[in-house]
């Protein structure tokens, strides 16, 4: 399973606005992200409802991951490492401007 650490940067945690960008962002891949935790189990990072009640907050690490039964060989793979990266950036980038 493709896996990609972050930590969350946005002042309010994935609430509101920010969850609301990277649910959009993960949307865009058309490819099945889960997010989680320590301590929570994986959510489906497409769903704005479970993605703000799991209660990611400022500085919190999380890991995104794509099951690999949803990946067909290996440029599908790439094509999931590099999506995870780009989201992995777009948690990290949320910070106060």
């Amino acid at each position: 399973m493709p896996t990609q650490k972050a930590v969350v940067t946005a002042p309010i945690g994935l609430h509101a606005r920010p969850a609301a960008v990277f649910v959009r962002a993960v949307t865009e891949t058309g490819l099945p992200v889960t997010i989680t935790k320590a301590g929570i189990r994986r959510v489906d990072a497409r769903s704005l409802l479970h993605v703000m009640a799991a209660d990611f907050s400022y500085g919190c690490e999380v890991e995104l991951g794509i099951e690999d039964s949803a990946l067909n060989g290996a440029l599908s793979r790439e094509k999931a490492a590099a999506a995870l990266r780009t989201l992995g950036e777009l948690l990290e980038s949320q910070g106060p401007e």
